[in-house]
């Protein structure tokens, strides 16, 4: 006679209740985004959030928010990544009170503009894309649903940003995303047989995959200001800012780098290369965005790898779909300062665009002169910060404005995180950079005072700098931290 824990042992043993041998297959599969919505249980005030790996080719923001409407959801907030001017549709949601509450890295077009005229009931929250991820690791920003646009995925919600007629390479922005949000959804146009190839994000993290005809149209990617400049001004401009990161002392073998999303910033890369090339350099890695500047300098062996958070071009998309050494890395990994060592943290130079630059190096990417939302931080800042020698690129004047002011309009990136300023009309550095400004001398570069240059900025502008706006406050600007480095009012003329 068994003892009665015997006979519960050999029942445990025998599996008595478990999950029968050949029960169905499991599919994540919907047949809908109406129905994802209703498997996410998402309610009124919901908290949406969606990716721009896209760019300004993505339709998902705009599909999912259609569906949303089409319940009849209301006051949800948006949390993106980026907005673009392809999402202008999210201002009829605004205006209809589906959406109320807004937060970004970036936000362009006509969606920037209707906050800036105060259209947003709720102040919009810009964060940089390394304290975008510290909000979402330190529980500050909560995601009741994140919508992937996949651009291939699987039953089971593995996900591939390199496979699919909409590859668009790297996926580092929703990787943070589905790390924390409370539902994860893949919307994909290339639903593919279980397993997809390669894996960028794996099933774990998805519990929903809607197919749909199509999420976006990848030549959107290089749009904007991820387009190099052409032109011989802004041409020189990125071989003297080429000169200073060669006459800093940083460009030996070893040597890492970083370049923003605007026109000069992106045709320095080639001049830096080209500087390399002349001096035999190995540089350890090139980060951020990446575009085929880029690849071409890792095909040329100037970098051991590419550190990617996004595909910036189709070139680059194509080099992470074929090159191992073109790696991708998550907005954690590649900013956020609460993890002990993000990559921004290792490059030595970083060379990033300005709308404005003021007297104490403070730079404003974030409004265009009068207040208008134009942009955001992304990872202007996180770079700023971290990098050894961080490079502002940009004319005196644009559109008949000074560029150099008393004080930006929109404070982005704190002045105290800039080493030098390069111009058509000479370079300035940082009084705190006293050893910096020896070495460029010493290089026999045009080296002169901010205010000099200020002082020039304004002579040739045809345009007055417009007041700050006074009106209520539409956005605050938080930085890597979340602290608040400056707020956005909105424009005296809006109705």
């Amino acid at each position: 006679m068994l003892h009665q824990t015997e006979t519960t042992d050999r029942a445990a043993r025998q599996g008595a209740g478990s999950i029968r041998k050949g029960a169905a297959r499991r599919t994540k599969l919907l047949p809908s985004l109406d129905a994802a919505i209703a498997a996410c249980e998402l309610r009124d005030g919901a908290t949406v959030s969606f990716h721009h790996h896209l760019r300004n080719g993505d339709a998902v923001l705009n599909m999912v928010l259609d569906a949303l409407a089409a319940r009849g959801l209301k006051n949800l907030h948006v949390a993106a990544t980026s907005i673009f001017p392809v999402h202008a549709p999210l201002v009829d949601h605004i205006r209809a009170g589906v959406v109320s509450t807004l937060s970004a890295s970036f936000i362009s077009g006509p969606v920037g503009e209707a906050v800036s005229r105060g259209l947003v009931p709720e102040p919009v929250v810009m964060r940089t894309h390394g304290g975008r991820a510290r909000a979402l690791d330190m529980g500050e920003l909560v995601v009741d649903a994140a919508f992937v646009a996949a651009p291939a995925a699987d039953d089971l919600g593995n996900i591939s940003g390199r496979a699919g007629k909409t590859a668009c390479g790297t996926l580092g922005y929703p990787q943070t995303d589905v790390e924390v949000a409370r539902h994860v959804v893949a919307v994909t146009d290339s639903l593919v047989p279980f397993p997809v190839q390669p894996i960028d994000i794996s099933q774990g993290k998805v519990d929903f995959v809607v197919a749909v005809e199509s999420i976006g149209d990848p030549s959107g990617i290089a749009s904007g200001t991820t387009r190099p400049a052409t032109e011989p001004v802004s041409l020189g401009i990125g071989e003297q800012a080429a000169a200073v990161i060669a006459a800093s002392g940083l460009l030996v073998d070893g040597f890492s780098f970083q370049t923003g999303a605007g026109g000069i910033s992106l045709a320095t890369a080639a001049a830096v290369g080209r500087e390399m090339t002349r001096r035999g350099v190995t540089g350890s890695f090139a980060s951020g965005g990446i575009t085929g500047f880029h690849v071409e300098m890792l095909k040329a062996g100037l970098f051991r790898t590419l550190m990617d958070v996004q595909c910036f071009d189709l070139d680059a998309v194509r080099s992470y779909q074929s090159d191992p050494r073109h790696q991708a890395m998550s907005a954690a990994t590649y900013a956020a300062p609460h993890l002990g060592g993000a990559v921004v943290d290792r490059v030595d130079a970083v060379v990033l665009g300005a709308a404005e630059i003021d007297l104490a190096f403070n730079v404003n990417v974030t409004t265009k002169a009068g207040g208008i939302l134009i942009g955001g931080s992304g990872g202007h800042a996180d770079t700023a910060a971290g990098a050894q020698l961080s490079i502002i690129t940009t004319r005196l004047t644009a559109a008949g404005f000074a560029k150099l002011v008393p004080e930006v309009t929109t404070l982005t990136t704190p002045g105290t995180t800039i080493d030098v300023l390069v111009t058509d009309q000479g370079i300035a550095v940082n009084p705190a950079r006293a050893d910096l400004a020896e070495r460029l001398r010493a290089a026999d570069l045009n080296v002169r005072s901010i205010e000099d240059l200020a002082a020039e900025a304004t002579k040739a502008a045809s345009q007055p700098t417009p007041p700050r706006a006074t009106g209520r406050v539409v956005a605050t600007c938080e930085y890597r931290d979340g602290s608040i480095t400056d707020t956005v009012r909105q424009m005296e003329d809006a109705p």
